[in-house]
């Protein structure tokens, strides 16, 4: 997806999704504070840099100031899906997988990969939470995402990837409702303030595995490698 098409999917979902909020509320996660939520898969995933992480941060807590009892990401959880490799259920545990053979599936499709540069700029949202909106160096993100498909398509190894749907977007979801807005229009009204806001560039030098939760909580998560680009 270009740069254009991928910033008019961005502002669709916005628009369809405040609008929906507007006249429905906001789609609540029941499973958010649950303790005996056990759901647990693998990702790769890209960090933003501290500087980026940073005005993002000082954007949430200005946004915590409305509507304090909504989850806000802390600096330790941002961060953009590369793939689902995956995807969270009831019952998984990483020891029953053959990591060393996902080690080298993702070393031999990233071969040659150079590092390159993720814009976070501007806001999206759905009726279940709030995104950064993240536009990567020449769909770049996408080249290797497809790499990544095609070889594990090929492969034997356990994996659900685009079973929910097909990741094309470079997002970073930062914020998710656990309650119905309180103040709803001034919420809506500061994200549009922030719509195109410029949250910085920062660029992907390494991709981490990890095996998480749903939510990519530190706590959750543990790093299983991590794979340097160029």
């Amino acid at each position: 997806m270009n740069e254009a098409a991928l910033a008019k999917h961005y502002r669709q979902l916005y628009t369809d999704s405040i609008t929906k909020i507007r006249e429905e509320g906001v789609v609540t996660d029941e499973l958010l504070d649950a303790p005996s939520d056990d759901r647990r898969g693998i990702t790769l995933l890209i960090r933003p840099d501290n500087e980026v992480k940073k005005r993002i941060l000082l954007w949430l807590e200005m946004m915590k100031e409305t509507e304090p009892d909504q989850y806000y990401y802390p600096a330790s959880d941002l961060h953009i899906t590369l793939l689902s490799v995956i995807s969270c259920y009831s019952g998984f545990h990483p020891e029953q997988i053959d990591l060393p053979s996902y080690n080298q599936l993702i070393r031999e499709s990233m071969a040659g990969e150079d590092s390159f540069s993720i814009r976070m700029k501007g806001i999206t949202a759905s009726p279940s939470g709030v995104m950064i909106q993240g536009f990567s160096e020449n769909d770049r993100l996408n080249q290797l995402r497809e790499n990544l498909r095609k070889q594990f398509k090929k492969s034997k190894l356990q994996q659900s990837i685009d079973r929910r749907y097909v990741l094309q977007t470079a997002h970073s979801t930062v914020i998710r409702f656990r309650k119905p807005l309180q103040h709803k229009d001034t919420f809506l009204d500061k994200l549009e303030q922030f719509r195109d806001f410029d949250f910085g560039t920062f660029q992907v030098k390494e991709i981490e595995l990890v095996t998480n939760d749903w939510y990519l909580r530190k706590e959750k998560v543990s790093t299983l490698n991590h794979f340097p680009l160029g």
